[in-house]
């Protein structure tokens, strides 16, 4: 029997798909969805696979920690309904509402343009789309209508990043992608410095293997978080041979103005966004999230380009 919605969920072995609670929850017809857990250590194996199972017209994609409200597919249906030129559609991913702690304000950070410059759309309510890209929507909220999978598949050979490429792909083979801020789901966040650093590190690090530096390049927002990493490099390298050479550091008061403007703009945003989401604790901790961000990120992908460029000239000069 076909259904309207196929949901698949992508499941690591060693986790359990908690999003099963809230989607028990649904106010829609049990006869119009189905749902399949698909277990496995690569998440663009399982969704695909979880395809190739399916039955339903669209097919929706969730991450196991999600929590979704009971009109969620209610408002997929009524999306489809309204825009049947649109292929894809996604929706954000909130930090849910009884998050605490570390988890609760680096989830302010990830929604603030400071800390995720456009990808912050994915993580904050914003008007509906009907032209968007990777910057809005993710595979841990997203509907894909049959025709598309058909066509397009998630790279296997990418985690994280598989989603932003198979919206690229999509894109490019023609297919239609929108953001919808009423198809809402709730995301956990990381809830350790370690956790996030890790999250983030690997975002950048992926990035280099998404696209060549040339595509990159196009968008150089991307690039600021490496460029600022490499400064800070550079800034330390000459203070130290300073203070080494000549026992002072007047030679870097001129080239320490970036670290300064950084510093500044970090103390704004932060009172702004505690302000904004009436957590006046978070000024004290979001400046060092927006640096863990910033910084991870940058690592990430400067690492991410140097093992690139190994592979390649190893490919290139191969051992006897």
């Amino acid at each position: 029997m076909k259904r309207k919605f196929s949901i698949i969920i992508p499941v690591a072995p060693d986790r359990k798909a908690e999003v099963l609670n809230s989607l028990g929850k649904l106010d829609y017809p049990k006869e119009k969805y189905e749902i399949a857990i698909e277990k496995g250590k690569n998440p663009s194996e399982n969704r695909n696979k979880g395809f190739e199972k399916s039955r339903g017209e669209i097919i929706g994609f969730l991450d196991d920690d999600a929590i979704v409200e009971a009109d969620f597919l209610k408002n997929a249906e009524k999306f489809f309904v309204e825009h049947k030129e649109i292929d894809i559609v996604g929706g954000p991913q909130l930090t849910p509402k009884d998050e605490k702690d570390f988890a609760k304000i680096s989830g302010y950070a990830l929604s603030s343009k400071f800390g995720a410059w456009n990808l912050s759309k994915r993580y904050s309510l914003k008007e509906g789309v009907l032209n968007t890209d990777e910057t809005s929507v993710t595979s841990a909220n997203l509907f894909v209508k049959r025709e598309v999978m058909k066509k397009v598949k998630f790279d296997t050979k990418l985690f994280p990043g598989e989603d932003p490429k198979f919206i690229e792909d999509s894109k490019k083979a023609g297919f239609k992608v929108a953001y919808s801020p009423d198809i809402i789901i709730y995301h956990r966040r990381r809830p350790t410095i370690k956790g996030l650093t890790k999250q983030i590190f690997s975002y950048g690090k992926t990035r280099t293997q998404k696209e060549k530096f040339t595509g990159t390049i196009k968008r150089p927002f991307f690039l600021i978080p490496s460029l600022f990493v490499i400064y800070l490099l550079v800034l330390g390298g000459i203070a130290t041979a300073s203070v080494l050479i000549t026992g002072d550091l007047d030679i870097i008061k001129p080239l320490s103005l970036p670290l300064i403007f950084y510093i500044l703009l970090n103390l704004l945003f932060s009172l702004y966004e505690s302000f904004k989401n009436k957590d006046f604790k978070a000024v004290f901790i979001l400046p060092f999230i927006f640096l863990i961000i910033h910084l991870s990120y940058g690592i990430g992908m400067i690492y991410g380009y140097i093992k690139t460029s190994l592979i390649k000239n190893e490919t290139k000069n191969p051992s006897n």
